[in-house]
């Protein structure tokens, strides 16, 4: 099969997995939504590739907020498309083509914190002083986007450097 088609393919059916992660979880909450995708970013990321994972990293807050999952606030969804990405780029630098290990689970600790520093800044601290919103929703808001984008970036993380490599070697890669 061309490469092309290949990775057009991979990054369709990791998308489509994403989101129907994200509504069939969505009444489970946000640490069980969020732990699935970080688990989809992290196997698109090791198994179909930097791009792949990339790709599937900046399109699933947009696709989130069309179908309402998400935040409802427009402005913060391209960071959640960054904070995502920096998830993907971390993971598959320090584990995308290495076999499972210690490497792998330090590469998911990495990469966690890496989203968590990154979604904190760009959201808590940038976007939402800068939208006015009522001091109660800004405290939602910021709660979201501190400790448990740690917790759901760890669980999918680890979960994904676990499975993605059996899923790399059905994949022939």
């Amino acid at each position: 099969m061309n490469k092309k088609v290949l990775w057009i393919t991979e990054t369709a059916v990791m998308t489509a997995v994403l989101i129907a992660l994200q509504v069939i979880t969505k009444p489970m909450g946000q640490v069980v939504t969020g732990s699935c995708v970080n688990l989809v970013l992290g196997v698109a990321a090791i198994a179909g590739g930097l791009w792949c994972g990339v790709t599937v990293a900046v399109l699933s807050p947009f696709f989130a907020f069309l179908l309402h999952i998400g935040p409802a606030l427009l402005p913060i969804v391209p960071m959640i498309a960054i904070g995502n990405a920096v998830l993907v780029v971390v993971l598959y630098l320090l584990a995308g083509q290495k076999p499972l290990g210690a490497v792998s689970y330090a590469a998911a600790v990495a990469a966690a914190a890496a989203k968590f520093v990154t979604l904190w800044l760009l959201i808590v601290k940038l976007v939402l002083p800068m939208l006015g919103l009522p001091e109660q929703k800004m405290a939602v808001m910021s709660a979201m986007f501190t400790w448990p984008q740690l917790v759901t970036a760890l669980i999918g993380g680890v979960v994904a450097v676990t499975v993605a490599p059996v899923i790399r070697k059905a994949l022939h890669k």
